[in-house]
């Protein structure tokens, strides 16, 4: 797919924030989106139907879309809470998202909606899937349902991969799902480095996606403050 092929050893950008933040004003994250791409971002990565459109309307660039709850749940490690159901696939499918990103855990879902009918969905709809995984069983599974993508992007946030070290990017996770699949592999999550988005295209990565370390001012201004503690 064109798409795909579009991403490969690009730096795509997740431009997002949660309704409580300063930052989630629609002004603030179209500017920010126009700071990312000015930068040399290849895609974006948004969450819900609102930055999807605007996204799509302003660049030309392949859009990747999620959506997440106005509240994280505290038990978040537990459920899946990324574009969970069919529902919101249709609705980021409405908004003209070229890649749909969702939960890809053989977790349970809510309303009985299984990950094969998302997958299902998006291919009828002639969208790109991306599966975001937490172990290399997930990302099997994933691919064998028809998956187009796969991303590291729940590793260490699930209860199966909750040993999985914050410190940095799960690049074992990146080596084996290259190994184990035929599917084109994401780096995302924790990559703080210039020197890790390097070592990700080594191990194969077909593309990293970085969030925090470019559009969460809060969580780098913490990084400054809590220095070495």
């Amino acid at each position: 797919m064109d798409m795909i092929n579009r991403l490969e050893h690009k730096v795509v950008v997740s431009v997002q924030a949660m309704p409580s933040e300063p930052l989630y004003l629609e002004k603030c994250m179209v500017a920010m989106m126009k700071s990312v791409i000015k930068g040399g971002a290849g895609a974006l990565r948004v969450a819900g139907v609102r930055d999807v459109k605007n996204a799509k309307h302003l660049f030309d660039v392949p859009v990747i879309g999620i959506t997440k709850p106005d509240i994280i749940p505290k038990n978040w490690q537990e459920i899946v809470y990324i574009t969970p159901t069919l529902k919101e696939v249709i609705s980021l499918v409405d908004a003209g998202a070229d890649i749909i990103a969702f939960d890809g855990t053989m977790r349970q879902r809510e309303g009985g909606c299984t990950l094969s009918e998302i997958i299902k969905y998006i291919r009828i709809n002639k969208r790109v899937s991306m599966a975001d995984v937490s172990t290399v069983e997930e990302g099997v599974n994933a691919a064998k349902l028809g998956a187009n993508i796969l991303s590291t992007t729940l590793s260490g946030y699930t209860m199966e991969s909750k040993n999985v070290s914050q410190d940095g990017p799960d690049f074992k996770l990146l080596e084996a799902l290259v190994k184990e699949t035929d599917k084109p592999v994401v780096l995302e999550g924790r990559i703080w480095e210039p020197w890790q988005v390097d070592k990700a295209f080594e191990l194969g990565a077909h593309c990293v996606v970085i969030g925090s370390a470019i559009t969460r001012p809060q969580l780098i201004t913490k990084r400054f403050v809590q220095r070495g503690n």
